[in-house]
């Protein structure tokens, strides 16, 4: 299966797409540069910045959205208005990453280290009511996250390992009994789940997106035309189209032309409805 470019170009480091029918549709990140980015129905892009880095974005319950900035959270409200929370650290070493919602409306980001360092990283929780927990520690690039369709599982990346590891989840003791579930990946980035329990993982330096089974096997790939393909999550109407972000971080200038813009395709499966904050 192949992708189809959708879009121009449109950002340096594509992340997060997530698909909302609160939103009208698609939104995904310029990450590096702290911006927001919208799909219109006539294949327009609009732009909104927020900050400096914005690194994972969900619809709230209560409309608006829920973000991961550099430092941690900030709150976007139904008019568009945006509140910082109280960054999670001082330093200037390391930056949020990815994240998503777990089934009982909480909001999860990881970060990295600028320079990518072993180990210096973490994946947080912010709870409806404010607060936040770090759940995970020690991991070196925190990426995807993404809970089965049954809410039983969750699906996680730490791209130094090469690969997707799973957990077991419930609402009391939260990420238990973590164990591989795919290796040997080259650069496993984002990650979604589909509404029969597959794995859709993008390859940073793998130029596809690969699904892999419940159980654990591979069993489709779809090839993106750059190298760098960074996440992916089900929309549409129907949640039956693939939407796949790409980087040009780190190519030389006039290799890749395509690198940065949004591709798509049609997989044959549906995804779930994404998982919203409940603050």
């Amino acid at each position: 299966m192949k992708a189809e470019q959708i879009t121009d170009p449109v950002a340096y480091h594509g992340e997060g797409p997530v698909w909302s029918d609160a939103w009208g549709g698609l939104r995904w990140l310029d990450m590096l540069a702290g911006d927001v980015l919208s799909l219109a129905p006539d294949g327009t892009v609009a732009r909104r910045d927020v900050g400096n880095i914005v690194a994972a974005i969900r619809p709230r319950r209560r409309g608006g959205a829920v973000l991961a900035v550099e430092r941690g959270f900030a709150l976007e409200d139904a008019d568009g208005t945006i509140t910082p929370m109280p960054p999670l650290w001082s330093h200037d070493r390391v930056r949020m990453n990815e994240g998503g919602c777990d089934p009982d409306g909480r909001f999860y980001c990881g970060s990295m280290a600028y320079d990518q360092r072993e180990g210096a990283a973490s994946v947080y929780r912010l709870d409806p009511d404010g607060s936040t927990a770090v759940v995970l520690d020690g991991v070196t690039i925190s990426n995807g996250l993404e809970w089965s369709p049954d809410g039983a599982r969750a699906y996680y990346v730490d791209t130094a390992t090469e690969r997707i590891d799973v957990f077991d989840y419930d609402s009391e003791r939260g990420l238990t009994g973590r164990r591989p579930f795919a290796a040997a990946l080259p650069g496993p980035d984002g990650l979604t789940v589909d509404a029969e329990g597959g794995v859709w993982v993008a390859l940073y330096n793998g130029g596809s997106v690969r699904r892999y089974a419940p159980d654990g096997g591979l069993d489709e790939v779809v090839d993106v035309p750059v190298s760098k393909a960074t996440a992916c999550t089900f929309g549409g109407p129907g949640l039956d189209r693939l939407f796949i972000t790409t980087s040009r971080e780190n190519l030389d200038p006039g290799t890749e032309p395509e690198a940065g813009a949004l591709f798509a395709c049609t997989p044959g499966v549906r995804g779930v409805p994404t998982r919203e904050f409940a603050g």
